[in-house]
């Protein structure tokens, strides 16, 4: 029997904002649901109704990867949220990692970075390394209470007005520690930042509730830097090889007005060595 009640969750927020005109079907004037309901989905999966309503319920066992697929289909489903729906549907999740370490080597290629700000992430949006751009261009990581990404952009007030595009990237940080969530459901230090956020921020609570996911690769970032005015950055994050639990997030100038200000600042200031938690 599965153990994930959050696949149920899951899967009525995804049928819920598929609209049945969407998927070929009439919407009918006695709809009293948003969405689909179940016997939509389990016809366009060519599953049975009862099968589909156990699998929204946990009680299907272990789907198979050709169910989870046709589900996915029928549900509009992008790729994320395939990888997300299937790490969900595993009933045995993975043992919780021991906490990550940083690698000497890493530690060096990031402060060799001295005109681009970067950091190493954990799963749960621990910063775990960064260099010396990294605390000129997002915050004082010198103070431990700093180095939780989703705690910084949700219990504090000025993330508002320094990221231009706070929602996106707040969204972002739910959709992290949400994937997070599915495959190591265990994770009891998880579980209680996910906790302490859902009490402490409404707009947490809503993202978390709305069980969205992706898995953005690159994007744009501009802040509000208060001594140098709007700088603007393309975000790369680069998934370490062998080691899933640590991620490095390289901000690169946008604008030649970002990459003069990270120059003129490089030149006049003396880098120190990069800190660790």
């Amino acid at each position: 029997m599965s153990a994930r009640p959050e696949l149920g969750e899951f899967l009525q927020t995804r049928r819920a904002r598929v609209r049945p005109e969407d998927v070929g079907l009439r919407p009918g004037a006695d709809r009293r649901v948003a969405g689909l309901r179940r016997e939509e989905v389990a016809l366009l999966a060519s599953v049975s109704v009862d099968y589909y309503v156990r699998l929204e319920q946990g009680r299907a066992g272990n789907p198979s990867v050709a169910v989870l697929n046709a589900v996915a289909d029928a549900l509009r489903m992008s790729q994320a949220e395939r990888d997300h729906l299937r790490t969900l549907a595993c009933s045995a999740p993975p043992a919780v990692p021991p906490k990550p370490t940083v690698r000497p080597q890493l530690q060096a290629m990031i402060h060799a970075m001295r005109e681009l700000p970067a950091i190493v992430v954990d799963r749960m949006s621990n910063v775990l390394a960064w260099n010396d751009a990294a605390t000129a261009v997002i915050t004082n990581f010198e103070d431990p209470s700093r180095r939780n990404l989703a705690r910084l952009y949700f219990l504090d007030d000025d993330s508002r007005t320094y990221y231009a595009d706070w929602t996106t990237v707040a969204q972002d940080a739910v959709a992290l520690l949400r994937r997070a969530s599915a495959e190591y459901a265990d994770d009891t230090e998880l579980q209680s930042l996910v906790t302490e956020l859902r009490a402490a921020s409404p707009d947490f609570n809503r993202f978390w509730t709305s069980q969205d996911v992706q898995n953005r690769s690159h994007c744009p970032k501009t802040l509000n830097h208060p001594t140098a005015g709007e700088l603007t950055f393309t975000i790369e994050s680069l998934q370490l090889p062998g080691d899933p639990d640590q991620h490095v997030l390289t901000y690169t100038p946008a604008t030649p007005p970002t990459a003069a200000w990270l120059n003129l600042r490089t030149a006049v200031s003396n880098p120190h060595e990069t800190f660790t938690s």
